[in-house]
């Protein structure tokens, strides 16, 4: 029987740079008094966050750099405290129950944190071992898990040599060695090459098949689409959209974007674009435009005369089909988040 992971009205918020986060974006920052009226800056990763993961589902979390989605997945895996809010992983209450949550999770974090000193063989294996399992057992799977990420020509090789890619394949192979029934991968294919992404998919869909539950973040919107049974797009530490890829995509104002650029600012013309035929909804910024609507090239034509006739002059267009891409920056604004 699968296990499902729930979250309820999590709040974390920090008193520095929570870990892993550059700078400070996408969190909110309030400035408070301390107890002897010293301000001090508390930066919010989440605020009020809650999320139902079914059994058995691969459930993608999306958002910008600074999110929260990297201290959601810290907290639904006993690695941060959170503030205030509940998370439980099957029946186990994450913060009062952790050694029985933890048996259930297998976790692969941004980066790779394999120890050096040890050949894959030995990660494996040992890695089996902290969860009890005997060393014929360990044996075998470790090897079966070997074979399968392809890495069993280096399996006695130390680590410190693998390329990036071999290090996160290894990372995965040993989140999986006590069998889980839920898997966090958190950002798994960030810098990989399009072979050992596609492995990783495949591998990743033959787990769920097993009834594994898997909880993935990625900023990778094809990923997104081609492994998610349902998505959730955090921003701001808050969820501000939850469903299918299919229902999703089919949320977005008008269906296509066209992404304009103009030679000047575009204020004065976004009156004029709101109200062609077929128009949903127009965000300017600065000389760009995105414009949403029910149709793509044949609207360029009546783009081009509004243009013309506020005096403006376009210099670059570009359409895309209904996506998880649109969907998202139609959510989260298309400003750098660092």
């Amino acid at each position: 029987m699968g296990v499902g992971v729930r979250a309820q009205e999590l709040r974390k918020v920090y008193s520095s740079p929570p870990p892993m986060a550059a700078g400070s974006a996408g969190f909110s920052f309030t400035a408070v008094r301390g107890p002897k009226g010293k301000q001090k800056t508390e930066i919010v990763a989440l605020d009020g966050l809650s999320l139902d993961v079914r059994a058995g589902e691969v459930f993608g979390l999306l958002g910008p750099n600074g999110a929260g989605k990297t201290t959601t997945v810290g907290i639904l895996t006993t690695r941060v405290k959170p503030t205030n809010g509940s998370a439980w992983i099957g029946e186990y209450d994450v913060w009062r129950e952790q050694v029985a949550a933890k048996r259930l999770i297998g976790v692969v974090q941004q980066r790779p944190n394999l120890d050096f000193s040890l050949t894959a063989r030995e990660i494996l294996e040992f890695h089996a071992a902290y969860f009890g399992i005997g060393r014929v057992e360990r044996t075998r799977v470790a090897a079966e898990l070997l074979e399968r990420f392809q890495l069993t020509e280096r399996a006695d090789q130390m680590v410190r040599g693998f390329s990036g890619g071999m290090m996160q394949r290894l990372s995965i192979a040993r989140a999986m060695m006590h069998d889980p029934k839920v898997l966090f991968l958190d950002e798994p294919s960030a810098g990989l090459d399009p072979q050992t992404r596609l492995l990783l998919w495949d591998i990743i869909r033959e787990y769920n098949r097993a009834g594994k539950t898997i909880l993935l973040t990625t900023h990778n919107m094809e990923e997104a689409d081609a492994l998610c049974h349902r998505i959730a797009i955090v921003d701001h530490g808050k969820l501000i959209a939850l469903g299918s890829p299919a229902d999703l995509k089919a949320s977005i104002p008008g269906g296509y974007l066209l992404r304009l650029r103009f030679t000047g600012p575009a204020d004065g013309l976004a009156g004029r674009l709101r109200e062609l035929a077929g128009v949903s909804e127009v965000n300017v910024s600065g000389p760009s435009v995105d414009l949403y609507a029910d149709r793509g090239g044949p609207l360029a034509p009546a783009i081009v005369t509004a243009a013309s006739a506020a005096g403006a002059e376009l210099c670059d267009v570009h359409i895309s089909e209904p996506s998880l891409e649109n969907l998202f920056l139609h959510h989260t604004g298309r400003s750098l988040r660092d």
